[in-house]
């Protein structure tokens, strides 16, 4: 396997610890990540790309995973799909830093049971594994969308519909390709 860096395990692997498959390109999260769930119980194994990820699962299929949405090459959105196909019950939790209602829509729609923003903590995410059912007491905000955001969920909405194809998407809406990545780079206002 060339290109893919050696898993680090922090705590002795036991059979009755639940398997949690962290991925993430940031690679100080994933170990701070990685290092507080082996404290709450689980057997974590770290991939920082789709590919690494996909590798990883070729030994052991995870009964939970944390997976970030924006990752070199394909999106995390590719990796819920080609998990909940392996196992459907795997418990997964979309974490992302560049929130859009589209991207939680179809992590959801894919199979995750979760959305998250970052920053998140290991209690966040615990908190998050054990919902079960939606929260009908959950506040609606009452304020109404900015111009830019607007924009962010357009673009994240014909971003999905062309598979993540930045130059595809750029086209569709008219723009240049540099300037709708310098787009994509900067969080919605």
């Amino acid at each position: 396997m060339t290109g893919l860096k050696p898993l680090k395990h922090y705590a002795k692997s036991t059979p009755d610890r639940p398997s949690l498959l962290l991925v993430d390109d940031d690679e100080v999260f994933c170990s701070v990540l990685e290092k507080a769930m082996i404290k709450r119980g689980f057997n974590v194994t770290c991939a920082h790309s789709v590919p690494h990820a996909l590798e990883c699962t070729k030994t052991f299929s995870p009964e939970y995973a944390v997976i970030d949405l924006r990752l070199p090459g394909p999106s995390g959105l590719v990796l819920v799909e080609k998990l909940k196909e392996m196992d459907p019950g795997t418990r997964i939790i979309m974490l992302t830093g560049y929130a859009s209602i589209t991207t939680a829509v179809e992590a959801i729609k894919l199979g995750a049971i979760h959305y998250l923003a970052k920053p998140v903590d290991a209690d966040e995410i615990m908190m998050s594994f054990g919902r079960i059912e939606g929260d009908p007491s959950t506040k609606i905000n009452t304020k109404s969308l900015s111009v830019g955001q607007f924009e962010w969920e357009y673009i994240q909405r014909i971003l999905l519909e062309n598979n993540g194809n930045v130059s595809a998407t750029a086209k569709k809406l008219n723009m240049h390709r540099r300037t709708l990545q310098r787009k994509l780079n900067k969080s919605p206002h």
